[in-house]
């Protein structure tokens, strides 16, 4: 086998790969050699088939085996050789000539291919020493705690039937029947019977619940309602709807008493440790987002201290992966790039170099790990998949068994494990200084940042 590296542009290489037809025909001979005692043709004793026949019936399926394997062997030889990082799987080309394939295929002419690949860029790790973080740090207040408290209150409180004749008020649970239709024609998913609704509690399309206040036991209503653009049922969304309503049962709110006895119902001994629970969960909710923050401003930092060649396939399949983000964001919300302030040609430049700075920051946190010597271990993938699983209730067994049979779901879990000790360990590198703040300056920028925010730019500009 002869390897000629025949191009160097920047992070690609090409390379020339020939198989004399001679070295095919010796691939090709050995291995139906070593087929002779495994197969049984009718007419032969086993292990007395002669390799000319068994080249016959088998010779082009071996052949096809000996040429992948030179392919693979070649691949390892190119990369051995040379000492390079593949950034993705080397991309094979055959000759166009379907004669001159078939020649080789039979072992009477060299065959020649090239084989295709980027390499990962070489940088050294930049010093951080000159860092400085600020971490926001956000403690739950007494009042935060009590309106927590008042909410979990207010869901558990009773709710006991209205005298006959009374009129539905906001706050009441009303049971309904319902027939919704579009255009006179009923729809999938617009009927129900005995649903119950809290009026005021915007769980139903905008401006249904306000159109049944003042109802009683009996009464049809006709409620007219328009569905958001960015409903989640598509067919639906932006149509105006006509929904036929029956009130059977009217019930107003009483007061849940938030005592000890309360506290138990929520699990807890005493009203003091469900309070101190409470504030437990906000904390760590605050911890959480003031992580989010400090994460975003460490990656903003590695990124300006960077600045290496990217290999142009792993850009183009971050690329792939932020615009199907940002076309689907748009999609589910009923806008257009026009509606954004922009146009489609603008908007894939920005999030090209999204896609870009995702890949870089990708490269530069997989080279501090290594560097660092960093692993996650097996333990650790268990309990996250753990975690995962219990997300699907009623489904832990199927999806338990999908990540242990599925080495590419497991690598998921297991990718950001990774990153979050990456991050933790180039913390540590960094100066970092805590800023005690209240709750809406910690959350501030949340709708910008995080991934549930309103922008697609920012759904998308994250390394994670």
């Amino acid at each position: 086998m002869q390897v000629t590296e025949i191009n160097t542009q920047g992070l690609k290489r090409e390379y020339q790969v020939l198989l004399a037809a001679q070295e095919l025909e010796e691939r090709l001979t050995s291995e139906l050699a070593g087929m002779k005692d495994k197969v049984q043709l009718k007419g032969f004793r086993p292990g007395k088939v002669p390799v000319a026949h068994l080249r016959k019936v088998y010779g082009r399926s071996v052949m096809a085996d000996v040429v992948q394997n030179a392919v693979n062997e070649a691949n390892r030889k190119i990369v051995s050789d040379n000492n390079l990082k593949l950034a993705l799987e080397p991309q094979i080309e055959f000759p166009s000539d379907q004669q001159e394939v078939e020649k080789a295929l039979d072992a009477k002419a060299d065959l020649a291919f090239k084989v295709a690949l980027e390499v990962m860029p070489s940088f050294e790790l930049a010093d951080l020493s000159d860092v400085s973080l600020t971490k926001l740090v956000a403690t739950p207040s007494d009042e935060e705690v009590t309106e927590a408290l008042d909410r979990m209150a207010g869901q558990s409180r009773p709710f006991a039937d209205r005298e006959e004749g009374a009129a539905a008020e906001k706050g009441d649970r009303v049971t309904i029947d319902f027939v919704g239709r579009i255009d006179g024609e009923e729809f999938q998913g617009g009927k129900g019977e005995g649903i119950d609704l809290e009026l005021g509690s915007n769980t139903f399309i905008p401006g249904f619940e306000d159109q049944l206040v003042g109802a009683k036991v009996g009464e049809q209503r006709l409620v007219k309602v328009t569905f958001p653009e960015g409903y989640g049922a598509e067919q639906l969304a932006g149509k105006d709807a006509e929904f036929d309503v029956t009130v059977t049962k009217i019930q107003q709110p009483g007061e849940a008493k938030i005592d000890d006895e309360f506290a138990k119902t929520m699990g807890m001994d005493t009203l003091a440790d469900l309070k101190d629970a409470i504030s437990k969960a906000i904390g760590s909710d605050y911890e959480a987002a003031s992580r989010r923050r400090l994460k975003k401003e460490l990656l903003d930092a590695l990124d300006g201290k960077y600045a290496f060649e990217l290999p142009p396939s792993l850009v183009a399949q971050e690329f792939a992966a932020v615009w199907a983000q940002v076309e689907q964001d748009l999609k589910t919300r009923g806008k257009t790039f026009e509606d954004e302030g922009t146009d489609e040609e603008k908007a894939q430049a920005e999030y090209r170099k999204i896609a870009e700075r995702r890949v870089r920051l990708g490269l530069v946190l997989a080279q501090v790990g290594e560097s660092a010597d960093i692993k996650v271990s097996d333990e650790e993938v268990n309990q996250a998949l753990i975690a995962r699983v219990r997300q699907f209730p009623g489904q832990e067994q199927q999806v338990w068994d999908f990540y242990r049979k599925n080495a590419q779901a497991l690598a998921e879990l297991r990718a950001p494990l990774f990153e979050e000790k990456v991050v933790d360990h180039v913390l540590g590198q960094v100066k970092v200084t805590e800023e005690p703040v209240a709750k809406d300056a910690l959350f501030a920028d949340d709708e910008e940042d995080d991934t549930t925010g309103d922008k697609p730019a920012e759904k998308a500009d994250s390394a994670d």
